[in-house]
């Protein structure tokens, strides 16, 4: 709630207005030295100087106790500063003196002690505003949705969920404000936004022998020492940096999301994400999709639900699409802000002061129903959540720690970053990760690659990293319960292929690889791990259509080379049916290739049942591995 106080004030103090409008013509007291300093504390609220005008309002209520105009007064400055403790005093005195001095006393006092967690006189104070007569109905509303915030805060303290902050460390954590903090997929790097000043920058910490190494300054292509940068989104790689930048001279608003990619030695040099995502207003926050191919962020647009709203951008062939706003499942009337997408591409997180919270903006989830819509969300609970605000939670990929900024817990000073083992019921789908390194096969040197993962069921892309690997290295998530087929291409190069099989793996081990791509000579072969075929039987699977479609791609690359398609076999069987099992497999997919306009001359197949295994026979994981479909060069 204290957006929309914080708002009304911001306006009030825009039109040259004080406090003092609130109060009654006729002052409770004819002490004049109080007087004085009443309204000299209501010019320097004017002028936006709040500890002057404490100091003022202090010497006020010293000359006459019974002021109830300054300490109403003085509750209203300390409830602007934050200081809500004090501002509870300072309003509870305020009815103790009279009941009946200002209806909107009852309102704020039952916001403070939302903030404070005293959800019990909160309730109670909420009520007595309500039985004033000629409340107007935007103020009604609000005491109503303070009432059900108070009604849910009474429960939830009631059922805690387990919580056990850790902070991060001085490594990370300054007596400046740390906060928003992103961590790649194998949680090796770590990078947030430092508030020095009024100057916001991003820092990066790496992590060595289990802990977090003292952190450095970005980039200088990234931070500025004129503008703010913060509100970021790391894809899990950790190669690609969507960014918040405000009042920069290539904005196109206020604040606007940039986009910068990391080479082999630095940060390339950011760029405007352009329209249709920004606008002449505000944008901010961005989370991208492990695919990269869905940009969720926070706007002010136009077309929205009432004040910031999650929004959504699809990437397409044109570039990003024309944002979607989320929808009454996750915006309300209020404040949304700080979406963080899991990896699983099922799971949002994001805070609010909007849906029913313990007070200030609150952190929820909801997940998507099997139609791909967002359901209603749930709140965290307490006590991850507080009186106070609670904002920029991310979560690592595997989905069992979060990080988040507080500046409730004891820390280095202001706003720092923690982390904390998540509930298993507030926990995303389970996700691994495959990381590997490129070579080539010959020299051993690292070398860029197209590197693209596609969900088997669906022919669906689900990573796609085009010629820009740092230094031969990737990184992709892979949500658990379901198969998966990795290619590896290069020009000049046979491509690779590997297959993960999820469909019945429960836990997020991950797999790390490395890659020697051949390059493109006579005599070379490439093994084909995503053709697939039913036991004893040789009709292709729906599951190889997208290796069969790369082999396709490869040939039309090259149109000298000639290959020959080779089945093989276990050694389970008879000899004989072996072989004849392994050259109907190769003549399918041959069969497939001449159906999509592949020269016959450039085609021959083979089969050679069991003779030439590639691991023991003595194991089902060796015996899989000797089932295979490979590709020859016959001639280049």
């Amino acid at each position: 709630m204290r957006y929309l106080w914080t708002l009304l004030l911001c306006v009030l103090f825009s039109l040259g207005l004080n406090f003092s409008v609130f109060a009654q013509k006729q002052y409770s007291t004819n002490n004049k030295e109080a007087i004085k300093f009443y309204a000299l504390a209501n010019e320097s609220i004017d002028y936006q100087q709040y500890d002057q005008a404490i100091t003022q309002l202090k010497q006020s209520i010293a000359a006459d106790e019974q002021f109830a105009e300054a300490h109403n007064q003085l509750g209203n400055v300390y409830r602007y500063k934050h200081r809500y403790a004090e501002a509870f005093t300072e309003f509870t005195r305020t009815i103790a003196l009279n009941p009946n001095y200002n209806r909107a006393v009852y309102l704020n006092l039952g916001d403070v002690s939302i903030m404070l967690g005293k959800y019990s006189e909160a309730k109670n104070v909420l009520q007595q505003y309500l039985a004033f007569n000629e409340v107007l109905p935007k103020d009604r509303a609000t005491a109503k949705k303070l009432i059900t915030d108070c009604d849910f805060s009474l429960q939830a303290v009631q059922h805690p969920v387990d919580f056990k902050p850790v902070n991060l460390g001085n490594g990370i954590n300054s007596p400046a404000d740390e906060y928003l903090p992103s961590v790649t997929a194998d949680e090796s790097t770590l990078i947030f936004t430092r508030k020095i000043g009024n100057n916001e920058d991003f820092y990066q910490s790496k992590k060595q022998n289990g802990q977090w190494a003292d952190a450095a300054g970005l980039s200088n292509k990234i931070n500025t020492p004129d503008f703010n940068e913060g509100a970021q989104s790391l894809t899990q790689d950790g190669q690609y940096l969507f960014f918040t930048g405000c009042n920069r001279p290539d904005g196109l608003g206020r604040c606007d999301i940039f986009l910068s990619h990391k080479n082999s030695t630095d940060w390339d040099k950011p760029f405007n994400l352009g329209e249709p995502i920004n606008t002449p207003g505000w944008e901010s926050q961005p989370s991208i999709s492990a695919d990269g191919r869905t940009l969720y962020f926070v706007s002010l647009r136009k077309g929205g639900y009432g004040g910031y709203d999650i929004w959504k951008s699809h990437l397409t062939d044109k570039g990003w699409g024309e944002p979607e706003n989320l929808g009454p499942n996750i915006n309300t009337l209020y404040d949304e802000q700080s979406p963080f997408i899991h990896p699983d591409d099922q799971t949002l997180y994001f805070n609010s002061n909007g849906w029913p919270g313990l007070g200030g903006k609150d952190l929820f989830l909801s997940r998507k129903d099997q139609n791909g819509n967002w359901q209603k969300p749930e709140n965290l609970g307490y006590p991850i959540n507080s009186g106070g605000d609670e904002n920029g939670l991310t979560l690592t990929a595997n989905g069992s720690y979060a990080f988040f900024s507080s500046n409730n817990l004891k820390g280095a000073g202001g706003y720092d970053i923690y982390t904390f083992e998540l509930p298993e019921k507030l926990r995303p789908t389970v996700v691994t990760y495959v990381k590997g390194t490129v070579k080539d096969a010959q020299t051993k040197q690292a070398i860029d690659a197209d590197v693209q993962i596609v969900d088997l069921k669906t022919n669906q892309t689900i990573f796609k990293n085009v010629n820009a690997l740092n230094q031969g290295q990737f990184l992709a998530t892979l949500p658990i319960g379901k198969d998966y087929g990795l290619n590896i291409s290069r020009p000049g190069y046979l491509f690779y292929s590997e297959n993960f099989s999820l469909s019945k793996q429960k836990n997020d081990k991950p797999f790390v690889i490395d890659v020697a791509l051949q390059a493109i000579e006579a005599g070379k072969k490439s093994v084909l791990r995503n053709i697939f075929f039913d036991t004893n039987k040789f009709t292709l699977k729906p599951e190889s259509k997208s290796e069969l479609e790369k082999l396709i791609a490869f040939l039309n690359l090259n149109p000298k080379v000639a290959i020959e398609v080779s089945g093989f076999t276990d050694n389970v069987g008879d000899a004989k049916s072996n072989q004849l099992l392994s050259e109907n497999r190769a003549k399918a997919v041959y069969q497939y290739l001449l159906a999509n306009k592949v020269s016959p001359a450039k085609l021959t197949f083979k089969g050679y049942g069991a003779m030439q295994f590639i691991a023991p026979n003595t194991t089902e994981e060796g015996r899989g591995r000797n089932r295979r479909t490979e590709f020859k060069i016959v001639s280049f």
